[in-house]
């Protein structure tokens, strides 16, 4: 049977660019020339560490990042931005964890929008991905271009197409 996977993965490497890029920005910039800012990435914890001497300066940061991650073509949505700023002394810190794989709750809103679109396949969950199955493979091909259109708060891609 015709099956595909939904899965939700980062390329460390275009990550670790685009936050290097934003380094260089930095050290550019006129406005952040004495605010004492730094960005780091820790590829261990997926994570990406910005720390400042302001709260704006903190956003111009996150503004910093959020536009080197589209030039590097990565989706915004998988850093996790909800997390607030926590000043530590002089500084105020701010930890950007970076979205993989799909949790359980956006794989179930995932699942009923494929039963809501009514074609004839099967959804399962396993593990962080979601497995599509169906006899023909054009009805899972309109199920890839109905997932498309809709908004999951993370980035899916599409894999293992087997007909």
């Amino acid at each position: 049977m015709p099956s595909f996977d939904i899965v939700n993965k980062i390329d460390l490497q275009k990550i670790d660019n685009a936050v290097n890029t934003a380094k260089k920005e930095l050290l550019n910039r006129y406005d952040l020339k004495d605010e004492l800012c730094s960005i780091e990435i820790d590829k261990k914890n997926k994570s990406v560490k910005l720390e400042a001497k302001q709260e704006m300066a903190l956003q111009t940061l996150i503004d910093i990042i959020l536009s080197k991650f589209s030039k590097q073509g990565l989706d915004v949505r998988s850093l996790d931005l909800s997390k607030e700023p926590n000043p530590s002394g002089r500084i105020v810190l701010q930890e950007l964890k970076i979205k993989e794989g799909l949790d359980k709750e956006t794989a179930k809103k995932v699942i009923a929008y494929i039963k809501t679109v009514g074609a004839k396949v099967q959804a399962a969950v396993n593990d962080d991905q979601v497995r599509v199955t169906g006899k023909k493979i054009d009805d899972l091909q309109e199920i890839i271009a109905q997932l498309r259109t809709q908004d999951f708060e993370v980035p899916l891609q599409f894999e293992n197409f087997r007909s």
